[in-house]
């Protein structure tokens, strides 16, 4: 299975208590699965190299010629991110300026996050807001919660039921 077969990622702006925290996801375009995500006080290239590292992670590491997309945003576009990129064999896309359509996969997982979790919370700290939506992203999204794009299945069943559909 590809790293991001291929993917889509962004960063979303957390509210908590003690100021803002960044969200940098990586969504599988073909299970929905956010196979990485960082969080942290910065929206830099830092963030996005960190999801980015996670979902390599969790997919078994390099895996060349893999599709990146992403939006145009300066931690996206920077020559850090480029490098990162390259290490791990993955061919960058990028979407049209302004263009929200463009990567609606990953700003479709960020106002399902923002509506059926961060909305209803409030985060004292930034701590407490990572473990929560960390958790969240686990055992909830990636696992429990069906997504109509894999067959009414939950991300992880979905990919389960194509391994063993390509074994058989």
């Amino acid at each position: 299975m590809p790293l991001i077969g291929p993917g889509a990622a962004t960063v979303t702006f957390i509210r908590t208590a003690e100021g803002p925290m960044y969200l940098a996801t990586v969504i599988d375009l073909y299970s929905r699965r956010c196979l990485g995500y960082a969080m942290s006080a910065h929206h830099d290239q830092e963030l996005t190299i960190a999801s980015l590292r996670m979902a390599a992670a969790t997919r078994g590491g390099r895996r060349p010629r893999t599709i990146w997309h992403t939006d145009r945003g300066g931690e996206y576009v920077g020559s850090e991110h480029a490098e990162a990129c390259k290490r791990l064999g993955l061919v960058q896309s990028m979407g049209r300026v302004a263009s929200a359509l463009d990567n609606a996969v990953a700003e479709s997982f960020n106002s399902t996050l923002k509506t059926e979790f961060v909305y209803r919370r409030a985060f004292t700290t930034r701590a407490q807001a990572r473990e929560q939506i960390g958790a969240w992203i686990d055992t909830f999204y990636n696992r429990r919660r069906r997504h109509s794009a894999c067959d009414g299945l939950t991300p992880l069943q979905y990919e389960n039921q194509d391994r063993q559909r390509s074994a058989a």
